[in-house]
């Protein structure tokens, strides 16, 4: 089973597909004359405006539930392996797609919410499986990324993070892993049960206060070693370009690593962001892609930064050569992974390292596998429109609850390669549908920017921008002009 699996990871993410995610990012970065940085002060304003509706919830909660789904194990696991494989050099890359990718982010973003409607229940669903049925005319195209979004999110991806929750527990209090498999299963059931607006509840209380908690932990290390952050700057800058002598064999795995670590933690353009992005209530699609923009920065520029700087900083960390020989080694006899972490926590919290990253790992996980489940939901109600099978969706719940028990209780290398798998598939087939895409989602931002020009709360009207089967958008305009 893994070695199948790894056989199709280098199928899935040969470097066509890393250049894509750069490429990409790039592009759409110089076709919105990067509004990551233009508009950076007006995503801060517009993610506190909004309230939620019955059919939505408001944009912070809409950011908080992709935030829980981008803040994962990705941020500590993740890190730590692009620089186990990649060695410092990967964390430049994964700035670089972060930074890039916030404006991919927008455009899949954006496109979410024009093409978005109302399901069974009354709720906003949106995503790029309904972007593209609508704006494409494919729907052989849209049904496969809604097969592999279901199967990434409600199988492939789920067992990551329950398999570093029980990891990290059984490192730190040598809890067995059946019983934290289990009582994740259990707290997951409880969540799911109760639809999209418990899980932006949750979302909304629990992401914030966890990602605030984790930064000053981290920011603690920064500061105690305050004096090594220019050097430790440097190494990664140099590193990523093969400059550094002790790093430049590994410079084709640190681009490699940085961008497939960097895609799997803030997910820009692999699909997954659009789905709570189009659950929000907002009066233009644009107000929406840009806050979901600004999540990509919190994601990888500040919490994975955070992660890297503490790794890099302590020097606890090991750094593994093409030939299996060590470029590196900080920690002997450490598998890579939560273990670097744990290490630079218990430089500031000697002896409770492990247990406080145990913690953190069981709301940083949970909150991604709540998220995980209302995207591959939000797929299974986009086909459950044309076969109407409402097992459907219950099959949905047992297939996340087995993923959990699957991956908490299989080894960690063939969780996260069959990860890899889940979001390789998912990226391939969402960047090519949004550059093909693209202008519904160009022409509202320069539609947006113009009405804030003009000083008003902008609203959108697709027919007179020549959007077509935005038909959510239609009817609520007459519904206002009545």
């Amino acid at each position: 089973m893994e070695a199948f699996v790894n056989y199709l990871n280098g199928i899935i993410w040969s470097s066509a597909l890393i250049y894509l995610c750069l490429g990409t990012g790039l592009y759409f970065s110089l076709r919105t004359r990067f509004l990551q940085v233009r508009h950076f002060g007006h995503m801060l304003k517009i993610m506190r405006e909004g309230k939620s509706s019955e059919a939505g919830v408001s944009s912070f909660q809409a950011l908080t539930m992709s935030l829980s789904g981008r803040v994962g194990t990705g941020n500590i696991a993740g890190v730590a392996t692009a620089i186990a494989i990649g060695g410092p050099g990967a964390v430049f890359w994964m700035w670089t797609v972060a930074f890039l990718g916030a404006s991919t982010a927008y455009i899949e973003a954006t496109l979410a919410q024009i093409y978005k409607e109302l399901d069974d229940n009354g709720s906003y669903r949106g995503g790029p499986a309904y972007y593209i049925e609508k704006a494409m005319g494919q729907k052989w195209y849209a049904w496969t990324f809604a097969v592999a979004t279901i199967i990434a999110m409600g199988f492939c991806l789920p067992g990551i993070q329950a398999n570093s929750i029980v990891a990290a527990m059984n490192n730190a209090w040598e809890i067995p892993a059946l019983v934290t498999a289990t009582v994740l299963a259990v707290g997951l059931a409880l969540i799911v049960i109760g639809g999209v607006k418990r899980i932006a509840n949750f979302a909304q209380v629990v992401v914030p206060v966890m990602a605030a908690g984790y930064i000053l932990i981290a920011f603690s290390v920064v500061f105690l070693n305050i004096d090594m952050v220019p050097t430790v700057t440097k190494l990664i800058i140099s590193s990523a370009f093969g400059l550094d002598a002790g790093y430049g064999a590994i410079i084709g795995m640190a681009v490699a690593w940085g961008v497939k670590r960097g895609v799997y933690s803030n997910e820009a353009g692999q699909g997954s962001g659009p789905h709570p992005a189009a659950a929000a209530e907002v009066s233009h699609p644009a107000k929406q892609g840009l806050v979901q923009a600004f999540s990509v920065y919190v994601d990888t520029l500040l919490i994975c930064s955070a992660t890297a700087f503490m790794i890099l900083l302590t020097g606890l960390y090991n750094v593994e050569g093409a030939d299996g020989t060590y470029l590196y080694q900080g920690l002997p006899g450490v598998d890579v992974g939560p273990a670097y972490v744990q290490a630079a926590f218990d430089t500031v919290m000697p002896g409770f390292g492990s247990s406080v990253l145990a913690i953190a790992l069981l709301f940083f996980a949970f909150t991604t596998i709540v998220a995980y489940y209302y995207i591959a939901e939000t797929n299974v109600m986009f086909i459950n429109r044309k076969v109407h099978r409402p097992w459907l969706a219950n099959l949905l719940k047992v297939l996340v609850l087995t993923s959990v028990m699957y991956g908490g209780l299989k080894s960690a290398d063939l969780a996260w390669a069959l990860g890899d798998v889940g979001v390789g598939l998912m990226a391939w087939l969402n960047i090519v549908a949004i550059i093909i895409l693209q202008r519904p989602a160009l022409v509202a931002l320069k539609d947006y920017e113009q009405q804030l020009d003009g000083g008003v709360d902008p609203s959108f009207d697709p027919e007179a921008l020549g959007i077509e089967k935005a038909d959510f958008w239609v009817a609520r305009k007459s519904a206002q002009s009545q």
